[in-house]
């Protein structure tokens, strides 16, 4: 049986035809009836009496008392923070695994783990530029697990042309896969735009806003704006 209460079309045609009863208005609450409530749990705090009745020794007892009690709730709710982020903080190193490691190190990291695999292979530069790169970013974001491996261990005939490659994976899942050095943005790639890219994948929590790769581009625009300037004045010149 439908509960003639609820806020149904149904319903508000038969309030209309006098089938239902109009419906009863919910009760609100007006500021000076929060403002009395707040008043009498003042007063009962202060052996009854009113914020207008007290002199200024126990008024001034009043406020260090509130003090005291907002720092403590504002002071448990920071070590409560500071806990919960150490418990994520596990890791903080770039861990170097196998291919039988695979599935320990990858597939079964942890309920709620972020895991970064960075597939390379030694002898090629932007491999070990971002193995750099990963080693800061592995510090500074320590509850992320951050991994490497040689490409063929992990995969045999894992091609190179592929290198680098990352995995993105939470809870044993892939999320994301960047292959190939076009998307890392060749040697160019700083460290923060790969801090960038790997917020942007949701593997990692940065504070930053938009991607630096941006400025970069910019500044290599008005890079070349200026030589084809340079390269016109002197042919003006000749």
């Amino acid at each position: 049986m439908q509960n003639p209460n609820e806020d149904t079309e149904w319903n508000d045609v038969l309030r209309k035809k006098g089938i239902l009863p109009p419906k009863e208005k919910e009760v609100e609450i007006t500021e000076d009836e929060i403002q009395a409530m707040m008043d009498d749990a003042i007063r009962k705090q202060m052996g009854g009496k009113k914020l207008d009745e007290m002199d200024l020794d126990e008024l001034d007892e009043f406020e260090d008392e509130e003090d005291e009690r907002i720092m403590a709730e504002l002071r448990a709710k920071r070590i409560a923070e500071i806990k919960a982020a150490a418990a994520r903080a596990k890791f903080g190193s770039v861990l170097e695994i196998s291919g039988q490691e695979y599935v320990q190190e990858v597939n079964k990291a942890g309920e709620g783990i972020w895991v970064v695999l960075h597939l390379y292979k030694q002898g090629i530069p932007l491999c070990a530029l971002l193995n750099q790169h990963l080693a800061a970013l592995a510090r500074k974001f320590p509850e992320t697990k951050f991994i490497k491996s040689i490409s063929t261990t992990c995969i045999p005939n894992f091609p190179d042309k592929n290198l680098p490659t990352f995995f993105i994976y939470k809870e044993g899942e892939m999320k994301t896969q960047m292959v190939g050095p076009l998307f890392f943005g060749g040697m160019n790639c700083t460290l923060d735009e790969l801090e960038w890219k790997l917020h942007k994948s949701g593997a990692i929590q940065s504070k930053m806003e938009r991607d630096p790769a941006e400025k970069r581009q910019i500044r290599d625009v008005m890079t070349s704006s200026v030589r084809q300037a340079n390269y016109y004045n002197d042919s003006d010149s000749d």
